[in-house]
């Protein structure tokens, strides 16, 4: 029997969607890209804006309406949050964020029974992280390694802490097992990933990110890459060991939301934008050239113009490598639903376009800065094109003149040439060894 994968969202979710793709492999089942012909599909939800639920519900109606045969499956945090609502009633099965891992499980039930599922648990004080290992990943390039669930922050306008439950840590030496596992399936880099990354280790007493990193980077990949990470536990001290990892890429995500300190205040973020400043300076200084991206939230409830006007002022001082701007989104349950000063959504929107443009200017200047630089590249698939492309270690997309069929997985010295439609191009240093 086949079975296909769907995943809104996080990284956190394309993790646990490749462990159960793993598990139902393990099983029997045999994957498949086609969700209008499989006899299983199974989605991993998310629900952080009012986007992605509309985006669950278009799927989940056309494989009704073209594959009305398939068992489905909606899992993780649309459920979680939401409970087994109007818009996934159809759903054969339907799971919270634990006993991810049982799917495999409930899905043989279920060709047995005939009877519909509905397993989502309410997160309880104290809850241990569900033991998900991957020991590889199929086809790609990179191996994603959840190492923290949860978060603990409830910040105004975000439902995770209502769908993924407190924060909580992968043991240390569940990472160092799993990161050698995929560093022996010839994964070449490792993204360590988490809902509130930077929290890691809060709950095992004694162990930090700075200590994940480390046994990931000795696993034998060749790269070690972060996750997106909030601001607040990420200290210097912390970031001064990560800067002893030769392994670990120059590439911090780091969450800013506002560059407004009253927008952060009325957000309940843990953090003014002089703090955040100060973090910046320490990656810099530590990590000479690092690239820091972001994401910046648009038109929250009583945003006034002067204070969308300093949030853009500071994504301009600070001049990101990259930014991912997003008008604000109700969440149901969430205290920000419920404030005053709603922005109307085309006003957001038009703010939204503003900032972007704001950002663009940043981020053309730090691609900008590696012309005539020679840098690593990991390559990945190709794409059919008269170009291998891949991968810097600040995550910038490079393209060079294909040299022979494939270059997938292998790591190349590369000079940047020229710069133009938000890629890199160069030429791959001393070709003749082709």
């Amino acid at each position: 029997m086949t079975a296909a994968y769907c995943t809104f969202g996080c990284k956190v979710n394309q993790y646990e969607t490749d462990c159960i793709q793993e598990l139902m492999e393990r099983n029997g089942y045999v994957t498949t890209e086609d969700t209008m012909t499989a006899d299983v599909v199974i989605i991993n939800s998310c629900t952080v804006t009012q986007s992605a639920d509309v985006k669950l519900g278009q799927l989940l109606r056309r494989i009704r309406r073209q594959n009305p045969d398939a068992v489905t499956v909606v899992a993780g945090c649309y459920p979680q949050a939401h409970g087994k609502t109007e818009l996934i009633s159809d759903a054969d099965i339907v799971v919270g964020e634990a006993n991810k891992t049982k799917i495999p499980e409930m899905v043989s039930d279920y060709f047995e029974s005939r009877e519909k599922v509905c397993n989502i648990l309410p997160h309880q004080k104290g809850e241990k992280l569900e033991s998900m290992n991957l020991s590889k990943r199929a086809e790609k390039t990179r191996a994603i390694i959840k190492i923290q669930d949860g978060c603990d922050r409830f910040c105004s306008y975000c439902i995770i802490p209502y769908a993924r439950g407190r924060s909580r840590s992968k043991p240390i030496e569940e990472i160092q097992a799993e990161a050698r596992e995929l560093a022996l399936q010839e994964h070449r880099e490792l993204i360590l990933v988490g809902i509130n990354l930077s929290c890691y280790g809060e709950d095992l007493g004694g162990t930090d990110l700075a200590d994940a990193v480390h046994v990931a980077c000795e696993s034998g990949a060749d790269r070690v890459r972060l996750g997106s990470i909030e601001p607040e536990m990420l200290t210097e001290s912390i970031i001064k060991r990560l800067s002893v990892e030769e392994k670990l890429c120059p590439h911090f995500h780091l969450s800013l939301q506002s560059g407004c300190d009253r927008t952060l205040e009325r957000m309940k973020r843990r953090y003014n934008s002089d703090e955040y400043r100060e973090l910046i300076q320490h990656l810099r200084e530590y990590f000479p050239g690092c690239a820091v991206t972001t994401d910046v939230m648009v038109g929250f409830p009583g945003e006034t113009d002067e204070d969308f006007r300093k949030s853009v002022e500071f994504v301009k001082e600070i001049a990101f490598a990259g930014v991912h701007v997003f008008p604000y989104s109700e969440r149901e349950g969430t205290v920000a639903a419920k404030m005053p000063g709603s922005i109307p959504k085309a006003e957001r929107y038009r703010r939204a376009e503003i900032m972007a443009g704001a950002a663009k200017i940043g981020e053309e200047a730090f691609r900008e800065a590696h012309l005539g630089q020679i840098v690593s590249v990991l390559f990945e698939h190709e794409k059919g094109d008269d170009f291998h492309q891949g991968h810097t270690k600040d995550y910038l997309m490079v393209k060079v003149p294909k040299v022979r069929d494939s270059l997938w997985k292998e790591i190349r010295d590369v000079k940047i040439t020229s710069c133009k439609d938000n890629c890199l191009y160069g030429e791959i240093i001393n070709p003749a060894a082709e």
